[in-house]
Parts: C-alpha cells; sequence; structure tokens
C-alpha cells in the first residue's frame, strides 16, 4: 500500500481492531464508516486522502499496554512514554520506519493524526486533548499534523463528534499548502508610559474593538494584556526580577500606568474571554470600569455550541490556527479557573 503519487491528505489511525485485522485494510468496520461520514459531511473527498496506521497489526485486547515496555528497551528516539510509565518496544520499530517511508512517498500537505498513538508518533508528545485541533509540525520538522479524536472516541463518546468535525474542516482548509502557517502577531512588552499611551493612539484608538485580558496572582493585577487581532501590549504591575516585586520604579509611575489603562477601558470598546472575572477584578483592586463592554467570547461560543467546552485554549483550537500555547510553558500558575 505504498503509493508513488502526493496526496494531499493522509489520515492515520492509531493500530488495527478486529475488522482491519481480519482484511489488511485501514478503517473498517464501524469506526471506518463513522470516520468517511465525518469527512463527506465537511467536504473531503476520500480520493485526496490516502489512509494508514501507526501500527499495522492489532494489540492484544485492543490495548497499546501490549505493545509497551521498559524505558530500557523502547524504541531509539522515542524516549517518552506513550502512556504514563509505559514505553514502546525496540521491536515494533518496524512500524514507525514503515509510517515515515509512507509519508516520504505520499508528501501530504496535511496528516489528520487520529489519536494519542498517531499524535506520539509524528510528534513524540502525547495529551490528544491538550494538542487536537491545533496545527502542528511532525518531530521530523517536514509535515503538518492536526490531531485530533479517533472515530473509535467518537463511538464511545457522541459529544465529540462536532469537535471531530470542525478539526477536519481545518484539515481541509489546510491541506491546500504544506507549509505551517501561523497569523502574523506583533507583540509590545516592557513598555514604558510612553509607549503605552502610543500603542493606544496607533492601534487602539479607532480599532472597532479591543480585547482585554488581564493575569493575577495572590489578589492581585499582575499583568494587562490589551489588543486588537494584529497588534497587542503587555502592560507589566509585577516583576519577579526586581526586589520589591514591582515593574514600575515609583508610585507615581505605577498610578500613571493604571490612569492609562482607564482610559483604555473608557474608551474602547472592549471584549473579552469569561470577562466577568477581569471586570471584577479591575474594579474591586483598582476602581476601572469597562463602560464599554461589547461581549464574552466564552458565552458566544457557548450560545452557538452549548455542549462544547469553553476554555480560551479549547476556543483557539476551534476558530483558530493558534498552536496550543498553554502547554509551552512548565508552569501554570497564573492560568484562570476553567481555561485548563
Amino acid at each position: 500500500m505504498l503509493p508513488t503519487t502526493h496526496k494531499p491528505i493522509m489520515v492515520l489511525g492509531e493500530f488495527w481492531g478486529e475488522a482491519e485485522e481480519r482484511t489488511g485494510r485501514p478503517f473498517e468496520g464501524p469506526a471506518g464508516s463513522v470516520l468517511f461520514s465525518l469527512l463527506k459531511q465537511v467536504g473531503i473527498d476520500r480520493k485526496d486522502c490516502y489512509f494508514t496506521n501507526v501500527f499495522n497489526a492489532r494489540p492484544q485486547n485492543n490495548r497499546i499496554e501490549s505493545f509497551c515496555g521498559p524505558k530500557a528497551t523502547s524504541i531509539e528516539g522515542f524516549a517518552r512514554p506513550i502512556i504514563p510509565g509505559k514505553y514502546v518496544q525496540t521491536e515494533h520499530s518496524h512500524h514507525i520506519d514503515r509510517l515515515f517511508e509512507e509519508l516520504d512517498r505520499v508528501r501530504p500537505n496535511v496528516v489528520i493524526a487520529l489519536g494519542n498513538t498517531a499524535l506520539w508518533a509524528l510528534t513524540k508528545k502525547t495529551g490528544i486533548k491538550k494538542y487536537r485541533g491545533s496545527p502542528t509540525i511532525s518531530h521530523c520538522q517536514r509535515y503538518k499534523i492536526i490531531p485530533t479524536w479517533g472515530p473509535a472516541s467518537v463511538l464511545r463518546q457522541w459529544e465529540l463528534r462536532p469537535i471531530v468535525m470542525a478539526d477536519f474542516a481545518k484539515a481541509r482548509r489546510q491541506c491546500e499548502f504544506p507549509e505551517l502557517r501561523r497569523p502574523v502577531r506583533y507583540l509590545y512588552l516592557e513598555p514604558d508610559l510612553k509607549d503605552i499611551q502610543d500603542f493606544y493612539e496607533k492601534f487602539l484608538l479607532d480599532a472597532p474593538f479591543v480585547s482585554l485580558d488581564i493575569e493575577t496572582a495572590a489578589g492581585t493585577i499582575t499583568e494587562v494584556g490589551v489588543g486588537t487581532s494584529t497588534h497587542a501590549m503587555v502592560i507589566p504591575f509585577y516583576d519577579r526580577a526586581a526586589e520589591d516585586g514591582n515593574y514600575w520604579p515609583t508610585a507615581a509611575k505605577e498610578r500613571k500606568a493604571w490612569d492609562l489603562v482607564r482610559m483604555i477601558c473608557k474608551e474602547c470598546p472592549t471584549i473579552g474571554q469569561n470577562f466577568s472575572y477581569d471586570m471584577q477584578y479591575l474594579w474591586r483592586t483598582v476602581g476601572i470600569p469597562c463602560p464599554k463592554f461589547l461581549g464574552d467570547t466564552m458565552l458566544m461560543h457557548h450560545s452557538l455550541q452549548p455542549e462544547m467546552e469553553k476554555g480560551l485554549g479549547f476556543l483557539a483550537s476551534i476558530y483558530t490556527d493558534e498552536p496550543a500555547w498553554k502547554f509551552m510553558r512548565a508552569e501554570h500558575g497564573h492560568l484562570k479557573k476553567g481555561e485548563e
């Protein structure tokens, strides 16, 4: 099953089930029916796809643990466990070799990685819930990946179906080009007072709306983030490197920085995510209202998709091509409740 012609989409499953073991073909049986139905509904033609699995074999009891053992005898270069404490063993390395031979022959513009095993094989990462929906790059830096839930998971949890549909629709858009394209953003960090004033006048003053977000710790606001769809600034009020923890060198300058935040909130139509949290903190701690509040992205999403999750990371995975940024840092101490 090694083609010599390009396909824009590779659909990568995890391993054979009973039907696949019997026929030697991927995505047979009920899970395959779900998969092909979803592809059709989002406008992906099966002729544009190449279908395969990470393991062209059926693990015992359909559990990947049967391919696993100790770290000392795991596949070279795949030291990360596929599930906690479980490492795929060297005798199964030929499946990984065969998979990358297929990738090099098919040369897909995008790979839909169905499930945690497919995510692990292509990126050496695990945690399909964390990474699904976010376009990423393979560990060999040659292939664009969109991870999502597999059809067997959809059969067990039907509420995953609209999420997988959204990910497949993203894959349909992404299959038009092979490179990983990220939205262009300009971030302004460590500003002084003039920088904040200039940013307001240049980017915020005439914007139809401005997004606003705060970070908090120990009952205080540590940063205020404000921006448009392309330009954003972080206004700090806490500095870990400073002996007293203050970003601003004097109380007078800090008061002026808060006055500039007050002006932005007063003059700019504002949106935010779970914004009742931000508004109450701004009012309770520094007495700043948001009189031109326009809408809350969490509530707007909930009105459209009430059965889905509502955290910002999830919304980004559905509506944008941003990476799973919340899992790029070692600590998550400043995440809002419900955003993990």
